[in-house]
């Protein structure tokens, strides 16, 4: 499999946990990344207003999925 392929499975995997329990997690209304429902601020763009309804966090779920990455990781730099 390559490293492209890979990816994807792992968003798909990811996006199908968060749909499986929903409620445990929500949408960050700044940069749209999903982060656990105890969350404070959003590691990402560190903006303080989410969306927690569960409709909400499955489609953003499967929106990332299926998008390409465009955030830089930790595992990039590598």
């Amino acid at each position: 499999m390559s490293a492209p392929d890979e990816g994807l499975t792992d968003r798909l995997q990811q996006a199908e946990k968060i749909a499986a329990q929903p409620q445990q997690y929500k949408v960050c209304e700044g940069c749209g990344s999903i982060v656990v429902a105890r969350a404070v601020t959003c590691p990402s763009c560190h903006a303080y207003r989410f969306d927690a309804q569960p409709e909400r966090v499955v489609s953003q779920a499967r929106l990332l999925a299926l998008k390409n990455p465009v955030s830089v990781t930790s595992s990039d730099l590598d």
